[in-house]
């Protein structure tokens, strides 16, 4: 009785169940849009602190780079020799460690053996600047004047006669040089599930083996050997030393902060820094106790800087920053109005149509219906209206979510400083951390908009608790009419 009344209520309005259900619909279709892209901006900020980190990477342990002594400059210095030939080609390499002040290799053992750490590895990041290019000699020549009249002079220093001969000048010569600036990383070939390359992927060629712990041998990334036109084969020197290609690495998601990862103790060598180490990436043995780690490591290892995900997280700036701001705020605050607005339309519409229907319920209370089962027949049509409204809502949002995966739109990241550690002098001289050295790079994230399974459980409630609160409002003033307002609604 109560399921063929139903349906054919429902089938007699429609039009209205079809308003109801559609102002349910949009409602929740934002709610799941906006959770779906506040989900893909979670995703897309992960991908920027993996590529500066690392897989696994939960902290680094940097050093704050001390101030220079007064007096004393770190200024670039390029020391070119004089040459006897016009246009002969010169080069110099500038080599400078990047990412605060360099800490001791034994530093890498002491923080692996702190409570909470699973695993640490060391890393040396440098920059390089190259100058290459020729001087041209210029050669000298001689000018000379005519006179405005025979036998005049003029006096003075450096005078010349009329007519005569004027000083030797320089023409022509000059100097022509190209700069070229890039970062390498040395890595602990022994251990490369941590640290720089651990977020990258060997497309062409292959990895450092553990033999290779003091190869003249290096990995590019993908964009860098673009750039330079390498492959695998490839040599190139730096400060004298040439490095064969071996292999090209593309990094997992977004762009590379480094262009090229040699084995740690050749960059320590073209570094002078033995038994070195800028940057230690830490593993922490449970990522709930990340935080515990940090203060045991800031106590047990003094003058160092702990900079977790959490810390480089809030210095995310860029148009991934502004946009996930807007999906967190202004996104769920206009969710929730025009939730409530539209549950408020589904209980008006609701109480609207009970009130079109005086002589219906009038004449069901006549014949003997109690005032609890007219209240259950009008909730059990709002839950319905509910229902389609959630899965109208669902279908809309996964629409519009599919829609913002499909454009994938480029949003960029880039990373301030978040205090860890000062800054390296000369071109190139990066700030500590890893955090510091993506300072200079911006990286483009594609935004996805995924829909999780909590999201759709989220649609289904919202659905039924619209139905319910239309159903009570319109189940309420249901109740409430008597037998005699029907005979009251005959004309």
């Amino acid at each position: 009785m109560f399921g063929i009344y139903l349906k054919r209520e429902l089938g007699r309005r429609k039009k209205a169940a079809l308003v109801i259900a559609m102002g349910l619909a949009l409602g929740i279709a934002l709610v799941i849009t906006v959770n779906s892209v506040s989900a893909g901006m979670n995703q897309a900020q992960d991908k920027v602190l993996k590529s500066l980190y690392g897989l696994g990477t939960d902290m680094t342990v940097t050093k704050a780079q001390s101030a220079p002594k007064a007096g004393s400059s770190q200024g670039p210095s390029f020391k070119f020799g004089a040459t006897s030939s016009s246009g002969s080609s010169q080069s110099s390499d500038r080599v400078n460690t990047q990412g605060g002040q360099a800490l001791a290799s034994s530093l890498v053992t002491k923080v692996a053996g702190q409570k909470g750490v699973a695993d640490a590895v060391g890393a040396l990041t440098l920059n390089v600047t190259k100058v290459d290019g020729s001087f041209t000699q210029g050669k000298a020549k001689s000018s000379t004047t005519s006179g405005s009249s025979s036998g005049g002079q003029q006096g003075g220093p450096g005078g010349t006669s009329s007519g005569g001969s004027g000083q030797p000048q320089v023409q022509g010569g000059g100097a022509n040089f190209n700069v070229n600036s890039y970062s390498v990383a040395g890595i602990d070939v022994t251990n490369q599930t941590l640290g720089p390359l651990s977020t990258s992927k060997i497309t062409t060629g292959k990895t450092f083996t553990t033999a290779q712990t003091n190869a003249k041998v290096a990995v590019i990334s993908a964009s860098y050997a673009k750039s330079k036109k390498y492959k695998v084969g490839s040599t190139f020197s730096i400060s004298g030393t040439k490095f064969t290609v071996i292999g090209i690495a593309t990094p997992s998601s977004s762009e590379s902060t480094v262009d090229v990862y040699l084995p740690l103790k050749q960059a320590q060598t073209l570094g002078d820094s033995k038994n070195k180490v800028t940057t230690i990436y830490v593993k922490a043995t449970d990522s709930q106790q990340i935080s515990a780690v940090k203060s045991t490591i800031q106590k047990n290892i003094s003058g160092t800087t702990v900079t977790t995900s959490a810390d480089l997280a809030s210095t995310v700036s860029g148009s991934l920053s502004t946009a996930s701001n807007l999906a967190t705020s202004v996104g769920k605050w206009l969710s929730i109005a025009v939730l409530i607005a539209a549950f408020l339309v589904a209980a008006l519409l609701t109480s609207s149509a009970v009130s079109r229907r005086v002589r219906e319920f009038g004449t069901l209370k006549a014949l003997g219906w109690p005032s609890r089962k007219v209240t259950r027949q009008v909730v059990g049509e709002s839950m319905v209206n509910g229902l389609i409204g959630g899965a109208l809502g669902i279908a809309l949002g996964l629409v519009a979510a599919h829609t913002v995966t499909a454009i994938s739109p480029k949003l960029t990241a880039q990373l301030g400083s978040t205090g860890g550690g000062g800054t390296g002098g000369g071109p190139g001289g990066g700030q500590g951390g890893p955090g510091r050295q993506a300072a200079s790079t911006t990286l483009k994230i594609a935004l996805n908009a995924p829909v999780s399974l909590t999201t759709i459980a989220l649609a289904v409630g919202l659905a039924v608790t619209g139905g319910l609160i239309a159903g009570a409002m319109g189940g309420w003033r249901a109740s409430r009419m008597r037998p005699a307002d029907a005979l009251r609604s005959v004309s």
